[in-house]
C-alpha cells in the first residue's frame, strides 16, 4: 500500500501509540509506503529519504503504486513561504508550512480533494549560495524533537528542509546525514552552506548546523540560532562556552 498526506503536519512516531515519542513529521502533500497496518496505526517508509515511523490511520488517504511511482518520478514542488494556504473543499482554508510538497496539485487523478494554491512555489536545484538564504527563514524557530516546520525543528530537520528547498537530497537524522558528502580536513577549506557535525563522549554524532561565513554557524540548539564555529567546536556567543564538540565538516554539494 502507498500514501499521501492530506494535513498540514502529521506527527511521524517511534512506536504506534499517541504517548510514543515523535521522531519526525509527515508534510501536506509527503507521499510514502504503506509497510504494515494496525487498525489505527500504519508504518511508513518516506518517499522522499526512506525514513520509518509510525503515523495514525486518520491522518492521510491511500494512493495507489502507479501514482506513488508517478510523485517520484515527477520534479518537487515545495511550498516557499513561511506559512501560506491551501484551499481545499468547500473553499475551506488549511494552512500550510514552508516546505509542504505540492507536486500532486497538478496531476488530476491525485488531487482527489481539487486543492488550490496560489502562494510562492519552489522547485529545482538552485546554487549553493542560496542555502544561506533559505536558513534565515528558520531562524529563531523553537526547537522541537522530530520537528520539520518554523513552527518547531531539530538540527538535522533544519538541515534537510534548507537543502531541499534548494533541491537537494538529504537523508532525516544527523548520523545519516554524516554519512553523505565529502570530508573536509579544516575548516578553512570549507564554505557556506557546508555542514558541520558535532559527536558526544561516545564518539556518536548527536549534532549537525550549518557554516556560514567568517566562522558562524546556524543550528537548532533551543532554538535555531547563529554561533561562532571553531576547530573545538560551537561557541555559544551568550553563554560563552563550548556547547558541541566539532567531529567532521562534510561537503554535500
Amino acid at each position: 500500500m502507498f500514501g499521501i498526506c492530506n494535513l498540514a503536519i502529521v506527527p511521524l512516531r517511534l512506536e504506534p501509540s499517541d504517548r510514543s515519542e515523535m521522531t519526525s513529521q509527515v508534510l501536506f502533500g509527503e507521499h510514502f509506503k504503506v509497510l504494515e497496518q494496525t487498525p489505527k496505526w500504519s508504518r511508513i517508509e518516506m518517499g522522499f529519504d526512506g525514513y520509518n515511523g509510525w503515523i495514525d490511520n486518520k491522518q492521510f488517504r491511500l494512493i495507489s503504486e502507479s501514482e506513488y511511482n508517478t510523485l517520484n518520478n515527477t520534479p518537487a514542488v515545495l511550498n516557499a513561504d513561511l506559512i501560506e494556504y491551501i484551499t481545499g473543499p468547500d473553499n475551506g482554508l488549511m494552512p500550510i508550512p514552508l516546505g509542504a510538497a505540492l507536486t500532486f496539485l497538478d496531476i488530476p487523478a491525485l488531487n482527489t480533494e481539487k486543492f488550490t494554491f496560489e502562494g510562492l512555489r519552489s522547485s529545482g536545484v538552485t546554487n549553493k549560495q542560496s542555502l544561506i538564504q533559505t536558513a534565515y527563514m528558520y531562524l529563531n524557530t523553537p526547537y522541537l524533537w522530530g520537528g520539520k516546520t518554523p513552527f518547531g525543528i531539530d538540527c538535522s530537520g533544519m538541515v534537510q528542509m534548507v537543502y531541499k528547498l534548494n533541491g537537494y537530497n538529504l537523508l532525516r537524522d544527523a548520523s545519516q546525514q554524516a554519512t553523505q558528502g565529502e570530508a573536509l580536513s579544516f575548516i578553512e577549506e570549507s564554505e557556506p552552506g557546508d555542514l558541520a557535525f558535532f559527536d558526544n563522549e561516545e564518539g556518536r554524532i548527536i549534532h549537525v548546523g550549518i557554516i556560514m561565513e567568517d566562522n558562524y554557524i546556524i543550528h537548532g540548539h533551543g532554538k535555531v540560532r547563529i554561533d561562532r564555529l571553531d576547530h573545538l567546536g560551537i561557541y555559544n556567543i551568550d553563554t560563552k562556552r563550548h556547547t558541541h564538540k566539532l567531529r567532521v565538516i562534510k561537503k554535500i554539494i
